[in-house]
């Protein structure tokens, strides 16, 4: 995906998401997880103000990105999400780990 298509998908993704926010089960079972406890306000700043860092334009619920962005006391944030219509669907979010995740949780290890 070219820099031009991710400035493109990224703002689809935050326009829909300024309409509304469809967290799915997956995702509310990640967040809601003890030991992570990540609030939707949390989400909602990596949607807002975060960068894609993976495109999976053939993912079988519709094209979605992985995006990386910072919550509380600036710990790092990837979601999953997808533009509808209508929404965004934010299909996981969780906290990444460092020892899967290099140059500043952007790329796999």
């Amino acid at each position: 995906m070219s820099e031009s298509e991710k400035t493109d998908f990224l703002n689809e993704i935050r326009q829909v998401a300024g309409k509304r926010i469809l967290f799915l089960s997956h995702a509310m079972s990640q967040i809601t997880h003890p030991e992570r406890m990540i609030t939707m306000a949390e989400v909602r700043q990596a949607i807002f103000h975060g960068q894609i860092i993976e495109d999976y334009p053939e993912d079988a619920r519709g094209h979605s990105s992985l995006l990386l962005g910072f919550g509380e006391a600036n710990r790092p944030l990837h979601v999953v999400c997808a533009p509808k219509k209508d929404y965004l669907a934010v299909i996981t979010a969780y906290l990444p780990d460092a020892e899967q995740w290099a140059e500043n949780f952007t790329r796999r290890r």
